[in-house]
């Protein structure tokens, strides 16, 4: 009588836990997982980790900055285009935003081809200058609009100093995801006994469509400001005399397309 009582007892233990373990199963059972739901709810996204990022190093990032020229080899590059990624690049936030700059004379800005400024030596100022870029400890890249215009900035610079001045200066633009390429490319390399403060604005063609077979052309502009402290004032007159470069090659092209395309008679 004992042992079948016994029995008994053991089989209701082993009943309540297989209860509990199918209890805990259900619980555990994702949503998109369960029998008979249609397939536009099963639709979620999936959580993807990407290995080594850390704030300052961005791979999608680090690429758009490896066809400016840069490489961050310290693997310290943070971009910037609202306040907060300042906090996250450790730096202090602007005493003014927005920041009005009286730019520098346009003469301190000499232009790459002028008889001030030769293509090849501008060339070598700033292949340098993104050589000596890439070593730094940190680079900061504040991107925004030149003030007033849609005509997108990126800045590369060591300057913890300036990149929240510069920040403060940009129209804030739209954040793209993955990073594009600006129009206007500004290098400024802070700490050298070397001053220089120039730029080039080049027409370069590019692609339309999936093919690669179609070109059209566009102008881009860089601008190189080198010094123990470059001078706000002096990237800011590089800036809109690029700006205002830009404006007129593309209303110089659009004219000349105008003229080509055939006129209803």
């Amino acid at each position: 009588m004992s042992r079948h009582l016994l029995l008994l007892s053991c089989r209701r233990t082993l009943q309540a836990c297989s209860k509990r373990q199918l209890a805990a199963s259900s619980v555990r059972m994702f949503a998109s997982d369960s029998p008979g739901l249609p397939d536009s709810i099963k639709r979620v996204g999936e959580a993807m980790a990407v290995p080594n990022e850390y704030p300052g190093q961005n791979y999608a990032f680090n690429w758009s900055l490896n066809a400016d020229g840069v490489t961050p080899l310290k693997k310290s590059a943070f971009r910037i285009t609202k306040p907060l990624d300042l906090k996250v690049a450790g730096l202090e936030q602007p005493k003014t935003n927005p920041l009005k700059v009286k730019a520098a004379a346009a003469s301190k800005m000499a232009e790459a081809g002028s008889d001030n400024l030769s293509f090849d030596t501008f060339d070598e100022v700033s292949q340098r200058t993104k050589d000596l870029l890439s070593l730094s400890d940190h680079l900061y890249c504040p991107e925004g609009h030149v003030p007033g215009t849609h005509t997108g900035v990126r800045v590369i610079t060591n300057s913890a100093t300036l990149s929240p001045q510069l920040l403060a200066y940009l129209d804030r633009a739209p954040r793209k995801d993955p990073p594009v390429n600006q129009p206007i490319t500004a290098y400024i390399l802070e700490g050298t006994e070397e001053e220089f403060a120039g730029y080039a604005i080049e027409e370069v063609e590019f692609p339309t469509d999936e093919t690669m077979t179609v070109m059209d052309a566009k102008s881009v502009a860089a601008v190189v400001v080198v010094g123990k402290k470059p001078d706000i004032k002096l990237i800011v007159a590089g800036l809109e005399i690029c700006q205002s470069g830009l404006a007129a090659d593309e209303a110089e092209r659009a004219a000349k397309k105008a003229e080509e395309e055939p006129k209803d008679e």
